[in-house]
C-alpha cells in the first residue's frame, strides 16, 4: 500500500543513511521501526470489576461514614 508521510528533514536524512548502510530500503526500515513500536505497546486491558460487599452490617452505631476524623478516631480506639 502506498501512503504519504511528512517527516522531519533531519530524521529522513538519517533514515536514508541507515537504510543505505544496512543495504535495505527506506520502506523496509520504516516497516521494521513500526513493527518494533507496535510490539512494545501493551495491549489494552479490559476494565477490572472490583468486588462490592453486599452483606449485612455496617459501621458501629455512633460513627458517621462521612467523617474521616470520626472513623480514624474509632480505628485508634479499636487498636
Amino acid at each position: 500500500m502506498k501512503t504519504t508521510l511528512n517527516l522531519n528533514d533531519s530524521l529522513l536524512s538519517q533514515a536514508k543513511a541507515l537504510a543505505a548502510q544496512q543495504r535495505t530500503s527506506l520502506t523496509r526500515l520504516i516497516e521494521e521501526g513500526l513493527q518494533l513500536r507496535l510490539r512494545s505497546t501493551p495491549a489494552p486491558t479490559k476494565a477490572v470489576r472490583l468486588p462490592v460487599f453486599r452483606g449485612k452490617g455496617g459501621l458501629v452505631d455512633g460513627i458517621s461514614g462521612l467523617s474521616n476524623k470520626e472513623m480514624l478516631d474509632a480505628a485508634d480506639r479499636d487498636a
